[in-house]
């Protein structure tokens, strides 16, 4: 591993460690797995992406969180067309722009409705409508949980 794969690592366990956030990593690399077996361009570009976007502009100080965010939304885009929602505590949909707010359920939605919606944000709690939206159109949950 190069000093700045190791410089991003840290910035980015720094960060999620200030502010309580889950780990995307183990998620992108499966949506990273994914893309390989099935559509070696688009990993090709999304490796393109990490390897001469992302590392470098974390380890050189950008905001990790943001940053991996887009990264996130990237791999959804590639892994299927469509748009990027964020979705707010209240359940109101507005369209991703980066930064998105850490409270925020981001959802990227394909132009396919033979794919459900990727995951590429979660904030450390959802709300009780961020849940619903999530069980609903993440999961395929037609009950509401308690």
């Amino acid at each position: 591993m190069d000093d700045l794969q190791i410089q991003a690592d840290r910035q980015l366990e720094a960060a999620l460690a200030e502010v309580g956030a889950r780990d995307p990593r183990e998620f992108y690399r499966e949506r990273l797995r994914d893309l390989k077996r099935t559509n070696r361009g688009a990993y090709e570009q999304a490796a393109a992406y990490y390897r001469d976007t992302l590392v470098p502009s974390v380890a050189s100080g950008a905001d990790p969180l943001p940053a991996w965010t887009e990264y996130g939304r990237r791999l959804a885009a590639l892994w299927a067309p469509g748009y990027t929602m964020m979705i707010d505590r209240s359940g109101t949909a507005a369209p991703y722009e980066s930064p998105a707010p850490l409270d925020q359920l981001v959802l990227h939605l394909p132009d396919t409705s033979r794919m459900r919606p990727v995951v590429v944000g979660i904030p450390v709690e959802l709300s009780r409508a961020q849940r619903a939206t999530f069980d609903l159109l993440v999961r395929g949950q037609l009950t509401l949980k308690k």
